[in-house]
């Protein structure tokens, strides 16, 4: 595997100067990114910097105020139609789904298996987070603090939590293995390309995307890719359609032909799930 599909091994750990515990292969402080997925996706790497509100929007800060230490204050408004006013709740429901994926999700298994296997394994206390956020994301993963993000008030149920922890794990596992970089543009294309191949693009959702041809599946699907990583990139980096539309192509051959951890493109209403987490330890994985 070359460019950033390529795992080099990590010298010892450096420890993050933040107050936060630290995990076992800690990095150095990154800039954060967020990546945004479409609608159906909508996933994100974020981080907890306190930063101004242009730059907020800039790199979507925004879109998660608990990262920024802001406290979640619901409106009167919204609590009246019951759409707000429940958090407590929704964060216990959120945490239920959490540990309910962890222990029945075939590719969560699959994917905590890989993470521990690469020397970052998961401690749900200390790298899952159910937190509220913009009602244009329901997930994202903090590279800064190592830690994946459900969003309680969007992401509701198991199979969109499910969906939400196998994405952000791609990229978790992508920033354990390689060398990711979230301030490169190419690195980021290159792991939103991964995310959505590995988990997302079959072909029900190819074609509410308008990707889908019953004539040339193939093609289809990586369109689909390919525009659902666009969309992750154009959401947080303050680039043009073109530049997006080129970092894409110039990492997706490679990316696209990473299937690291999982081994195959899922399919929907099949077995692939459980096939992918039965060959996880012909792979060399642990089995979680």
């Amino acid at each position: 595997m070359d460019f950033l599909t390529k795992v080099w091994a990590k010298e010892a750990p450096t420890p993050i100067d933040i107050e936060t515990p630290t995990d076992t292969k800690a990095k150095p402080p990154t800039p954060p990114v967020v990546a945004i997925d479409s609608q159906d996706v909508q996933d994100a790497n974020l981080s907890n910097d306190q930063t101004p509100s242009n730059e907020s929007k800039d790199w979507g800060y925004d879109l998660y105020p608990e990262r920024r230490g802001v406290t979640f204050k619901p409106k009167w408004t919204r609590i009246l139609f019951g759409m707000e006013g429940q958090e407590n709740i929704d964060r216990y429901k959120c945490e239920q789904n959490v540990y309910w994926c962890v222990k029945n999700g075939p590719l969560v298994k699959l994917m905590m298996g890989a993470l521990k296997s690469s020397g970052c394994p998961i401690d749900l206390r200390r790298h899952i987070s159910c937190e509220v956020c913009d009602p244009s994301v329901t997930g994202g993963y903090d590279p800064k603090l190592n830690q994946i993000v459900v969003c309680q008030n969007m992401a509701k149920n198991k199979s969109m939590v499910h969906g939400v922890l196998t994405h952000e794990m791609i990229h978790m596992f992508d920033y354990c293995n390689n060398d990711l970089d979230f301030r490169n543009v190419d690195h980021l294309a290159c792991t939103e390309i991964r995310a959505a191949n590995l988990a997302h693009c079959s072909f029900l959702s190819a074609m509410f995307q308008g990707d889908a041809s019953p004539f040339n599946v193939k093609e289809a699907h990586q369109n689909c890719v390919k525009t659902k990583a666009l969309a992750s990139v154009l959401a947080v980096r303050n680039i043009s359609k073109s530049d997006a539309i080129a970092a894409v192509e110039r990492v997706f051959p490679k990316c696209y032909a990473d299937l690291e951890p999982i081994g195959r493109r899922i399919r929907r209403n099949s077995t692939d799930q459980q096939k992918a987490y039965m060959e996880g330890p012909m792979y060399g994985y642990d089995v979680y």
